[in-house]
């Protein structure tokens, strides 16, 4: 336990995983990477590099002395020099031509994509693993009848699995969106410090096919297909905010199934996994709170806003740069990453082992069903040569009536037998019952779901089989 401040987001909230990519380590030993990358890129196109200067670099890229680095940037109020200077205490040889042409946001904007692809790609393995779970969910209560809601009223008749895959949907448009992401990121390349290039140029004796070249040759050491065409200083923060709303988009995803979570809690139809030793609340003993779904939602909200930041962020970069970007995405793009981490693992979690009861799903379907059932019983009525708008208003006038017996005295719903009872319907109740199959009011309901699971889901998981089979990591 640390006396300073620690970010609930890496103490609480995301896996480790996430949190290692964003640490220091990670960072610093990415811009090693980069300087190597530009030192072999260099070297390829003819300037005077030896092997021995790139050997000793390759060798020093992980074991950072971060002491040293500290100093040096105490003295320099520069963090990219100061382990520039840290770098070449470790690799002398290769001091003279580390960053070689380069300004800092070379290094800085390469990692930071680099940092970004790798963390879109722990986010959709993340997704992928979610859907997997909802698709599971979904197959298994494919046709168990539920009460729909619309405006949080009882509605038409659903499915616990059809429900299941609106929550899939949402998700599948995330992983949908995660991949594209991926897809469009370019690396920053090297573009100098206000983006024309002119240092490099002067490097390479005025070839502009070389400058070319090594722009190119350094995103593919980087993994990169292509660097960004142009740029200035750095690459456009408007990727920022690209990635960041896709981002946020995860948080609109894990907020609606939370809240329909929470309110199924409620209604005691499905719960979130409950641990045998797991307190709800400090004061109420047999509270089961859906402090998951809670937490869930909570960061959502949280990750919803991160665009705003990357949006005033990149409408204020005056011209070819302005240093007010650095302090802002230090905080706003790590901690989007970590909470969509954290709002994924716990999604991961709750849909690992959901609880579903269906005897209180059916009990609260037959209270409702009658009121529903009155469309099926009007169409029989005048299938058999009744009026459908005196049937009509014969129904509306029953309904009130038992509904008001249900909401001002208390009692069970009557409404099939005063249907039953009126001449003007002339249907026994066993006739009625006939109508009131429960399997009869689904629709295409389980259908959908078998339809959705092989058309749309399925392909999806199956461009991302290699990530399927992650566990959840809830620490508290």
């Amino acid at each position: 336990m640390s006396n300073e401040y620690v970010s609930p987001l890496v103490e609480r909230f995301a896996t480790r995983e996430m949190a290692l990519l964003w640490g220091a380590q990670k960072k610093f030993s990415t811009w090693r990477r980069c300087w190597i990358a530009l030192a072999e890129a260099e070297k390829e196109l003819g300037l005077r590099i030896t092997d021995e200067q790139i050997g000793q670099m390759r060798a020093h890229v992980d074991d950072i002395d971060f002491e040293a680095a500290a100093k040096f940037e105490r003295e320099t109020r520069h963090d990219v020099m100061a382990h520039i200077h840290a770098y070449g205490l470790v690799a002398p040889a290769a001091r003279p031509i580390i960053h070689l042409g380069a300004t800092s946001a070379y290094v800085g904007d390469n990692t930071d994509l680099i940092l970004m692809r790798e963390g879109l790609e722990i986010v959709l393995a993340k997704a992928a693993n979610v859907l997997d779970r909802l698709a599971d969910f979904a197959r298994k209560w494919r046709a168990l009848p539920t009460l729909g809601f619309t405006h949080y009223q009882p509605a038409q008749v659903v499915t616990v699995g059809k429900r299941a895959c609106l929550w899939a949907q949402d998700i599948l448009m995330d992983v949908e969106d995660i991949e594209a992401a991926i897809g469009r990121l370019r690396c920053r390349g090297v573009k100098g410090t206000t983006g024309t290039q002119a240092s490099f140029l002067a490097l390479f004796d005025g070839d502009h096919e070389k400058v070319r070249r090594l722009d190119r040759f350094v995103a593919e050491k980087l993994g990169f297909k292509e660097s960004y065409p142009v740029t200035g200083q750095t690459y456009p923060r408007k990727v920022d905010t690209h990635v960041l709303r896709v981002l946020a988009g995860i948080g609109e995803s894990v907020h609606k199934w939370g809240t329909d979570m929470r309110l199924l809690q409620n209604l005691k139809e499905v719960e979130e996994p409950f641990e045998s030793t797991q307190v709800g609340s400090s004061a109420m003993a047999y509270k089961r709170n859906p402090m998951r779904c809670e937490r869930a939602c909570g960061l959502a909200r949280y990750l919803m806003t991160s665009p705003l930041h990357s949006e005033f962020t990149a409408a204020v970069q005056w011209f070819e740069r302005t240093l007010d970007d650095s302090g802002i995405r230090r905080i706003s793009i790590p901690e989007a990453f970590l909470a969509a981490d954290g709002i994924l693992n716990l999604y991961m979690n709750v849909m690992e082992y959901p609880v579903v009861y269906p005897k209180v799903i059916e009990r609260h379907l037959r209270a409702e069903l009658p009121f529903m059932a009155t469309e099926n019983i009007l169409m029989a009525c005048v299938r058999r040569g009744g009026d459908r708008q005196e049937l009509h208003e014969v129904i509306r006038r029953h309904s009130q009536a038992a509904a008001a017996r249900v909401k001002e005295e208390g009692l069970d719903n009557d409404l099939l037998e005063r249907l039953a009872a009126d001449p003007a319907i002339g249907m026994s109740r066993s006739e009625i019952d006939e109508i009131m199959k429960v399997e009869e009011f689904v629709g295409r309901a389980p259908e959908q779901v078998d339809e959705f699971l092989l058309e749309y889901i399925e392909p999806a998981l199956e461009r991302n089989k290699e990530a399927l089979g992650g566990r959840s990591d809830v620490r508290v």
